[in-house]
Formats: C-alpha cells, sequence, structure tokens
C-alpha cells in the first residue's frame, strides 16, 4: 500500500509526505522542537505576523525541494529513489542543529559551535537511530556525495533553503518586496556537467531573487529596531552568565543556566538529548524571571525584552566616533548609577554585513540554448554585476533611552 500523509502548509497548500522513513523522522520528538523555535527570532516586535517557526520553513524547503527533483528527473537527470528520499531528509534536518532564537543566539549558548555542526551531529546520532538509513542525507548534506548537484540543491547561491525563507518570510512579515517567483527558478533547472545550473529564460527571476535577497535583509533581518532588540537577548545572557560564573547560586537552576555556564562545551556529542530540550520557552521564562533579578543591568535588559522597551538604535555607513560611544556610556552610568563595565551592556556599538551574491563562494550559473554556461555576473545588461555583488556593510550604536 502506498504511503501518503499530507500537511496544510499556509504558504504552498499541501505539502505531500510519500516515504514512511520520512514521516518517522517528522514524527521524532527531535523534530517537532523545531515547533517552539521561532524562525525569525524577535522580528515579531517590529512584524507582529513573523511568528513562525523552524518546522514550517523546514517543511517548507522540503517542499520546494520534492519539486525541484521532481523537475530534474522530467529532464532526464538520473535520481535513484535512495538519492532522492536522501536529499529529501537532508533538507528536512539541515536547522536541526537550531539553537533557540535560531542565529540571534548562535554561539552564545554553545560558544565556538556552529549550528550545522550540530546539525550533522544530530543527523548522525539520528542515523544510528534508523538503523543507517541516513548515511545518504549525511553525504549530500556534507557535500561529499558524488552528485555534486544533489548538495547545492540544499546549500548554495540558489537553493531551496533560501527560496523559502524569502517567501515564507515574505508572506508572515507582509514585506511584499521579498516575494520571489521560486516556481518559475524551480521549473528552469538543470544539471550541467553534475552541476546545477538555470536556462537563460529564468535570468530575470534569478535576478528578482537576488534583489529580494537583499531587500530583505536591510528591510527585515537587519532592520535596526529588530537589530536592537537580538543584540539585547544577546545582552541578556552575556550578563547572565556572568552573573553566573561569579556567583553560581545567583541564577536559579535550569537547562539553560546549564548551558550558559558551559557545562555541555565540548561533550555536547554526549548529551544530544539536552540541546534538544533548549528551545525559545526555555529563554523567555528566564527573562521573566530576571526582570526582578537585583543585578541592575539584567533586570532592566529584561525588561525592555518583555515590554518591548528596546534600547534606541541607530544605524550609519560610517564607523561609531569612539568620543560619541564613551559619552553615552557616562550618561548611562550617571543616570543609572553603574560602573563603565556595567554600562557597556546598556550602550554598544557593532556592524551588520550582507552580502547578496558571492561568486567567490558558489556561482549562479546560466545554460543558453547554445550550450554556453555563464556566470550570472557575466550575463550581459545583469544588474547583478553593477553592486549586488559587493559587501554592504552598516555600523550601529545601540542605547539607552535618556
Amino acid at each position: 500500500m502506498t504511503f501518503r500523509k499530507i500537511i496544510n502548509d499556509p504558504v504552498y497548500g499541501f505539502i505531500t509526505i510519500d516515504h514512511p522513513l520520512i514521516f518517522e523522522i517528522i514524527s521524532h520528538p527531535w523534530y517537532q522542537r523545531l515547533r517552539r523555535i521561532k524562525q525569525m527570532a524577535l522580528a515579531h516586535l517590529v512584524y507582529p505576523g513573523a511568528v513562525h517557526t523552524r518546522l514550517h520553513h523546514s517543511l517548507g524547503a522540503y517542499h520546494l525541494m520534492c519539486n525541484a527533483l521532481q523537475v530534474l528527473k522530467e529532464k532526464g537527470v538520473s535520481i535513484t529513489e535512495t538519492e532522492e528520499t536522501g536529499a529529501k531528509i537532508a533538507i528536512l534536518l539541515h536547522d536541526i542543529g537550531h539553537g533557540p532564537f535560531s542565529h540571534a543566539l548562535e554561539n552564545i549558548l554553545m560558544e565556538g559551535v556552529h549550528h550545522e555542526q550540530l546539525s550533522l551531529l544530530l543527523m548522525q546520532e539520528l542515523n544510528q537511530q534508523f538503523g543507517g538509513q541516513l548515511q545518504t542525507a549525511i553525504q549530500i548534506f556534507t557535500n561529499t556525495y558524488p552528485k555534486k548537484f544533489l548538495h547545492q540543491l540544499l546549500s548554495g547561491q540558489l537553493d531551496v533553503d533560501r527560496m523559502d525563507y524569502l517567501t515564507r518570510d515574505s508572506f508572515f512579515t507582509g514585506v511584499s518586496e521579498g516575494v520571489i517567483g521560486y516556481d518559475r527558478i524551480i521549473k528552469m533547472l538543470v544539471v550541467h556537467d553534475g552541476e546545477l545550473a538555470v536556462e537563460e529564460k529564468a535570468i530575470f527571476s534569478i535576478e528578482k531573487f537576488l534583489v529580494a535577497r537583499r531587500l530583505m535583509y536591510w528591510q527585515v533581518y537587519l532592520h535596526k529596531t529588530v537589530l536592537s532588540a537580538e543584540m539585547i537577548l544577546v545582552k541578556i545572557l552575556e550578563r547572565a552568565r556572568e552573573i553566573g560564573r561569579q556567583n553560581p547560586s545567583a541564577l536559579t537552576d535550569s537547562l539553560l543556566k546549564q548551558f550558559l555556564l558551559n557545562h555541555f562545551t565540548g561533550n555536547i556529542a554526549k548529551h544530544p538529548d539536552a540541546f534538544c530540550q533548549l528551545d525559545d520557552s526555555d529563554v523567555i521564562c528566564s527573562i521573566k524571571g530576571w526582570q526582578y533579578h537585583p543585578d541592575k543591568v539584567l533586570s532592566t535588559l529584561c525588561r525592555s525584552i518583555l515590554n518591548r522597551s528596546l534600547l534606541k538604535v541607530r544605524l550609519q555607513g560610517n564607523p561609531i566616533p569612539e568620543e560619541e560611544l564613551m559619552q553615552k556610556r557616562s550618561d548611562t552610568m550617571q543616570k543609572m548609577n553603574l560602573s563603565q563595565q556595567e554600562a557597556a551592556y546598556l550602550v554598544f556599538t557593532g556592524e551588520a554585513e550582507s552580502r547578496t551574491y558571492n561568486p567567490r563562494f558558489e556561482k549562479i550559473n546560466i545554460l543558453f540554448k547554445n550550450g554556453e554556461i555563464k556566470d550570472i555576473t557575466q550575463v550581459d545588461n545583469a544588474l547583478i554585476q553593477h553592486n549586488l555583488s559587493e559587501p554592504m556593510k552598516k555600523f550601529y550604536i545601540c542605547y539607552l533611552k535618556q
């Protein structure tokens, strides 16, 4: 009997699960944890609809992977059933290693450990649990599988991961600048010399995709208020960690406390279940308690997040003058009777950078009717060749409202 389950998705309609192993993976507690991690961290403080989760995104990227594989098979590309299932599992699990609030807290809870490392670790553990059935998925994820285009569908300049998060984040935020023609791009995908390429008919759709990505970064992901909120979240955990290291009893016992005090650093491979118990609710629960903490800095930062009374933030093209930073810290020290070290949690600078297209990392290859292959930047009159391949950097200062 043919296996078939359907999931109703607000963006694509019905998503079909047609393999029992894939359904078992989706049903696994480690995967279900993604329901409790917001895709866009604290962006909902600016765009109230942005409360979708990593699970939404994972299923959406899976759906686009299914579509892309089907298109390639229809064009005569050899893809075995094992490879197809492996690619689908790889995209389902590509973000399973994200911690609470996704990218906002990268390297805070697990210092020096990237979420992709954790994703691979969890995939390897799941492979053991499922009797080695994830081996092809792991090879595709790590780009060690001979058919390189399968990895490129998963992770590249024009992958289904990016297609989904742009489409989905645009949908939930209501920011129309992020809308892309993902369906047309997928229909134009081809494999040339073992690598992913796109038919020339999709050039304008790809340019729209790249422009949409740039606009979404500066209008949504790096929006100055989102930036302020996420940096406050980082400062909260940094301050809590400092307090806990000086006096562990000053923080209530919790799983989050164990991670903050680095009880798992260096041996997280022995404790995957501990990591997979951690989600957004652990952080929010702690912040709700810490808003009454006797430490003035920690309580101020926590109330700032809970009441959306955020630090003021200014973005500009040039570095923030050191004298301005010191003056604002001095004002805060005086106003709240803080030391300079404490004031640094409430007044700080940083930089935000976005690169729309990086041809040195991996290229978007365009296949022309005459069989010629060109990078998108080399196409005649291509918009991308002019300025979108250069990184765009902005500097910011966050400070307490006076």
